[in-house]
């Protein structure tokens, strides 16, 4: 939703603010009643009042990105993509109130807690739902550091199309795979199984000692610190549904 439309036509302020995780609803009506929410000019706001995203203030600050937001984060290794799991969470690494959100800030797809790299958030379904399609063919690129020397025959194998992952019924579509050195890979997939990159080097006889996600469709960290995200603008979901084709962004086959 364009941040300057109307609160989502009928959507009133009390319900608003609660689904932008800025609290309960017993929590929103207790910062309406402190005067705490007002509109850009401090005019006092009220419950049942419809408003402009851009014209609600919070103790004069404005509010969080408007629904319709995706964020990119760089994940450090030793974060799970959970919201309720035990330990360090990427939602830790966020703003609290995000975590909050209603539609839910959801992770496009996983990175296991041993993989760092890019890691897309949105808010919105039909984003989500369009990215993680096979139908969408965006590339997902990640560098492999690898416990073994490869062998030399990981490329023909990884673009055959015909390489069967254990507890799998259908083979993977076709990857590339990069040799950076004896014991360094990039790798192009246009899937995303449940921990695919490890298994399929495992299925070779290797191991895959560190794992990071460089880009995902045409969007790069762009020197993004690790741990550190950013929201995303429009020319940014461009790139990413427009990857730059190289040799080894699609496999041939």
């Amino acid at each position: 939703m364009p941040s300057g439309a109307p609160v989502s036509g009928k959507v009133k302020l009390l319900r608003y603010l609660a689904n932008l995780g800025y609290g309960s609803r017993r929590e929103v009506l207790g910062l309406l009643a402190d005067g705490r929410v007002t509109d850009a000019q401090g005019e006092r706001l009220y419950g049942d009042d419809v408003r402009a995203h851009d014209d609600i203030r919070i103790d004069g600050q404005a509010l969080d990105p408007a629904p319709g937001l995706m964020l990119m984060l760089h994940k450090p290794c030793g974060y799970t993509c959970s919201s309720k799991d035990q330990g360090r969470l990427v939602y830790d690494l966020l703003p609290k109130r995000f975590r909050l959100r209603s539609p839910l800030l959801s992770p496009v797809g996983r990175l296991d807690r041993d993989t760092s790299g890019l890691l897309l958030f949105t808010d919105d379904g039909q984003l989500l739902h369009r990215i993680i399609s096979p139908k969408s063919h965006l590339p997902k690129i990640y560098l492999a550091e690898l416990a073994r020397d490869l062998r030399g025959d990981e490329a023909g194998i990884f673009a055959s199309g015909r390489l069967m992952l254990e507890r799998e019924t259908t083979p993977l579509m076709p990857a590339a795979l990069e040799v950076l050195s004896p014991r360094q890979a990039r790798l192009t997939l246009h899937e995303g199984r449940y921990h695919q990159v490890r298994r399929m080097f495992a299925a070779v006889g290797n191991h895959v000692q560190a794992l990071h996600r460089e880009r995902v469709g045409g969007l790069d960290l762009g020197g993004l610190p690790q741990g550190q995200w950013r929201l995303l603008q429009p020319d940014d979901l461009q790139q990413l549904f427009s990857p730059t084709v190289h040799p080894f962004a699609m496999p041939s086959g």
